[in-house]
């Protein structure tokens, strides 16, 4: 089982035939894809939040596939923030060596064609204000040794969205 931690363990396992896997103990970072943008970054998990099969993985902050987890949102805020030169929520601030640059005709062009398109999902909107972005982990790290996975959006962002708050006004109570 792996575990959330700080300190990145994989233990390379000799399989059938003489092939290896590699067994992650422990993580602490991932690849995690934006499907709408098209992007993907190495981002670092910070909490297992929600698990359909077991809440004692929860509890224990175990990684395995299909497990809703909070990942850093500073990788994918840069990049929007570099793409489409404003910010990724209202009220966010642009860094100031981007804000000062020149730039050219050409440059500024493109950069108003794609603001345009730079349209972002209301929750999605509020966890990067946040700093955490809601993902699920597709790859499976004690096989592959590696936590892998994509962020969260559309119709399965509001459905795991709503787990969550039903699951903390049931704690409340």
């Amino acid at each position: 089982m792996t575990k959330l931690d700080s300190s990145k363990r994989i233990h390379e396992v000799r399989t059938r035939g003489g092939n290896t896997k590699y067994r992650a103990i422990r993580l602490d970072t991932g690849n995690f894809a934006w499907g709408s943008e098209h992007v993907t970054r190495k981002t670092r998990l910070i909490q297992v939040r929600y698990n359909a099969s077991n809440n004692e993985l929860l509890r224990t902050q175990t990684l395995v596939k299909s497990c809703v987890v909070d990942v850093d949102a500073t990788p994918f805020r840069q990049w929007y923030e570099a793409h489409y030169a404003q910010p990724a929520f209202r009220g966010g601030k642009l860094a100031e060596e981007s804000a000062d640059k020149k730039q050219s005709n050409h440059v500024k062009r493109i950069l108003d064609e794609r603001k345009k398109d730079a349209k972002i999902d209301p929750i999605l909107e509020q966890q990067f204000k946040a700093g955490r972005l809601l993902a699920i982990i597709t790859s499976r790290p004690g096989q592959s040794g590696r936590a892998d996975g994509y962020i969260l959006e559309g119709k399965e962002l509001d459905f795991y969205h709503r787990k969550l708050q039903l699951r903390k006004t049931k704690h409340a109570a």
